[in-house]
């Protein structure tokens, strides 16, 4: 028997959270890829209104959030990777139409269909599955600053491969992703072995629903990721009409303010995990939000202040985009892990939603200023819920193999585990149990002669 608290990673997490992080964020990648170009690029097709730029550039997010709590809670019963491997076929079958069209309407039909590839909440469950609780954070936050990444990329690529190969080809190059992505979820990420019996539908959304701090952290993603589709509804437009900046140049700012925010946030978000101050970090971030965007609302006349902003506003978000998912898995039930992040993941893709149709409608009723300004307003009312959310509980894990003649009942021995004291949660990873354990109450004897 093998104790282990040590923030580590063992060599089947590592394997796993690579995998899985390369996999989101190759997804990622492909439907991020239009958001610096797509307003440059929709308002010159005949019959667009901003309205209309908005809804192609947020539809994925509508389906998204239609599709990821069933599909989260499939996971659950039928394993992630079977789920996994489906959305990615549906972000390659719209990313063909998108292709294939040449009006406005067969674009947002095409990214509607991408968005039925709902695989976030399996994602995050299954590297939810495959980490210990003392490495979950670390875990998620790869997959969390993966996203980063892929952003990253996506902001610096797509003016040049829009000048390259035009907003068709960016579609052909996203479905070309998917198939990558297929292929790693096929040959690098392992399995995890589904343990619990099937929960029914309205049983899991129940429980899930009535968490508070789940809630807490649903609204936050929300949040997040409306304020990141409104504010890229208008950022290209401001870049280009305001300061004049040649579209081709853009990726330069992004970069640069991307790269720099990377190296603002990782400090705090060590920080925040070493001394366990996750809940202060977490509200200076949103402040940071807030002032980001009242300073933005006023498109200021220099346009370093500008790039200043739009870094700070980076930072924040990427600590918020790295802090959440670990958070959600820490609080939510090990057997409705699935169900949890389908909530979660629906609340973030229908917070893309609402930022693409919000940032439209508030453009073209109201202008750019409104836009900040209404994204300011949002985080205040986030930061007023957050305020209420409390540190999850810290557990030590315990490594065990698993007896052999046990191994034709894993279920039955896992059920034994679980009903051990202070016994949190049982994950079954290649013969090998990790307990996470309430170091408070836990009887490592019992555990002893269980084994």
């Amino acid at each position: 028997m093998q104790s282990s608290s040590t923030k580590s990673l063992l060599a089947t997490e590592r394997r796993s959270v690579l995998g899985l992080a390369l996999v989101y964020a190759i997804r990622m990648l492909g439907l991020f890829l239009i958001l610096p170009v797509f307003s440059l690029y929709a308002r010159e097709l005949p019959g667009t209104t901003a309205f209309m730029i908005g809804l192609a550039i947020g539809i994925y997010g509508l389906t998204q959030a239609i599709f990821q709590i069933p599909l989260g809670i499939l996971s659950d019963r039928i394993g992630r990777k079977p789920v996994i491997i489906g959305g990615l076929c549906m972000l390659f079958a719209g990313s063909i139409v998108a292709a294939l069209s040449s009006s406005i309407e067969g674009i947002i039909l095409g990214r509607a269909l991408q968005g039925c590839g709902a695989i976030a909440a399996a994602t995050l469950a299954l590297v939810g599955d495959l980490t210990r609780d003392s490495v979950r954070s670390r875990a998620m936050a790869v997959v969390g600053m993966s996203i980063g990444l892929s952003f990253f990329i996506a902001m610096i690529i797509a003016p040049w491969l829009d000048s390259l190969i035009g907003i068709k080809g960016i579609f052909y190059f996203t479905a070309g992703l998917a198939i990558l992505a297929i292929a790693f979820v096929i040959y690098v990420v392992p399995s995890s072995q589904v343990v619990s019996e099937p929960v029914i539908v309205q049983q899991s959304l129940y429980k899930v629903l009535r968490n508070s701090q789940l809630l807490r952290l649903d609204l936050g993603i929300f949040c997040l990721h409306l304020l990141l589709t409104a504010d890229f509804v208008v950022l290209p437009l401001m870049l280009l009409d305001y300061y004049q900046l040649e579209p081709a140049r853009h990726s330069w700012v992004y970069a640069g303010c991307l790269v720099g925010s990377v190296i603002l946030m990782a400090p705090f978000l060590i920080y925040a995990e070493k001394k366990r101050k996750q809940k202060n970090m977490f509200a200076g971030a949103l402040l940071v939000l807030i002032l980001s965007h009242i300073g933005l609302a006023f498109l200021p006349a220099s346009l370093l202040l500008v790039i200043l902003l739009l870094l700070l506003f980076l930072a924040a978000f990427n600590f918020l985009e790295a802090s959440l998912p670990a958070l959600v898995t820490r609080h939510a039930p090990a057997a409705l892990k699935g169900a949890a992040t389908g909530v979660y993941s629906s609340s973030q893709f229908f917070g893309i939603f609402c930022g693409g149709l919000l940032g439209g409608w508030i453009y073209g009723q109201y202008g750019m200023r409104a836009v900040f300004l209404v994204g300011a307003v949002l985080v205040v009312i986030w930061l007023v819920f957050a305020l209420g959310m409390r540190e999850p509980q810290r557990l030590n894990t315990h490594v065990v193999d698993i007896p052999e003649g046990n191994l034709n009942d894993i279920k039955g021995f896992s059920d034994k585990l679980a009903a051990l004291p202070g016994v949190a949660e049982v994950t079954l990873v290649e013969n090998k149990a990790h307990i996470e354990v309430d170091p408070v109450v836990f009887d490592q004897q019992a555990l002893a002669l269980l084994v």
